[in-house]
């Protein structure tokens, strides 16, 4: 705090008399004989309230008070940190607004320091309980899969029949299934001259497989015709950045599907003033995730997985690393001529298999870097 005052130093009193008062308001002087303080003013003669503003400077060391043991915490500023000379500072010489946004920092960082402390204690609890090599193969199995296990569709490995593990009904509800008929009987009604257009297209390959292995009447046809539409929707959805309210009306989307595709397989993001539906490269692994589980359904509980990964627009090796996330079985190819292999296209293939394939993720990384 600051005031202005006459100091009378002699009988004769002038202008150069007049001094400032400082009085700490969180602390004392340590030397006062060290002490220099240096007044500023601002160089704008102009502005009213700038050309009466004075800064007041101080150069030496501040003694802080320690209110709560009744004695006195001695620290040179110019030995201790900028941070903590920034704060002495305030506490002896700042507003109250200054103080208060102090002490709100530092109790701030009393809770984090608190905070460490806790997850320090428990990861140490964890380590003790599991052992350090365990603890270490659990994280890689995790951190390998475990972003790509998020999008995975419900899966019930307890299950006593392959079907059960990837239910139809968490692919497709009974509502959603039944919303699909005028659609699928569209699929079904197709020529061979159509499905040879479609085969000619981008990215629908296994739609066309699907249709062409249809059975010839029943429910089975049915159930296929209204997958295969479904599914040539997630394709179409794959190769889009971003989807709009008028996705899929050309092919005669019902508004069930519709909403259905924009909740699970976009994420809603602000852009350009606007809420958009993108595609992030998170939903194209889910999109892929759920595409397959539909395609075993289809085919007794196999899929290919080389038609899958064209049609989707993703490399072999992605395709692969979500069939081992899903449990699933890799068929290998037999073994063929010379001859017959040039003009064999390879196709790779998995299968949901009881029980379930658990893919140890720790030892294939660690053979990945021996062999690099």
């Amino acid at each position: 705090m600051a005031a202005c005052c006459s100091v009378v130093c002699c009988a004769e009193e002038t202008d150069s008399d007049k001094a400032a008062i400082v009085q700490f308001s969180n602390g004392c002087v340590r030397n006062a004989d060290r002490l220099d303080f240096s007044m500023y003013k601002s160089t704008d003669e102009k502005n009213p309230r700038r050309k009466n503003r004075r800064m007041l400077v101080l150069c030496g060391s501040v003694e802080q008070a320690d209110h709560a043991d009744g004695g006195a915490q001695r620290s040179a500023l110019q030995h201790a940190s900028p941070l903590y000379q920034v704060d002495s500072l305030i506490e002896a010489f700042g507003t109250n607004k200054q103080k208060r946004a102090l002490s709100s920092r530092r109790l701030n960082q009393v809770g984090s320091d608190a905070l460490h402390e806790a997850v320090a204690r428990a990861a140490n609890t964890v380590i003790d309980q599991k052992g350090l090599e365990a603890l270490q193969q659990e994280v890689a199995e995790t951190s390998s899969q475990g972003d790509m296990a998020l999008h995975l569709p419900p899966c019930n490995a307890d299950a006593d029949k392959p079907e059960d593990v990837y239910s139809f009904d968490s692919l497709l509800s009974p509502a959603e299934f039944e919303a699909l008929e005028e659609a699928g009987s569209k699929m079904a009604a197709l020529t061979s001259e159509e499905l040879q257009k479609m085969r000619d297209g981008e990215g629908r390959s296994c739609v066309v497989r699907l249709l062409e292995r249809m059975p010839a009447e029943g429910e089975a046809r049915d159930k296929k015709s209204r997958c295969a539409f479904y599914i040539s929707l997630l394709l179409k959805l794959q190769r889009q950045r971003s989807i709009n309210l008028k996705f899929g009306q050309e092919e005669g989307c019902p508004r069930i599907i519709q909403n259905k595709l924009l909740r699970t397989f976009t994420a809603e993001t602000f852009k350009d003033g606007r809420v958009q539906n993108m595609v992030s490269s998170s939903m194209r692994v889910k999109i892929a995730a759920y595409c397959l589980a539909l395609m075993l359904h289809m085919d007794h509980m196999t899929a290919d997985l080389t038609l899958l990964h064209r049609d989707l627009g993703i490399t072999e090796a992605k395709m692969i690393e979500v069939a081992k996330s899903m449990g699933l079985t890799l068929n290998k190819q037999p073994r063929v001529k010379a001859e017959d292999a040039a003009l064999r296209d390879d196709h790779r293939e998995a299968s949901l298999v009881l029980p379930l394939v658990k893919y140890d993720q720790f030892m294939e990384r660690r053979k990945r870097k021996k062999m690099l």
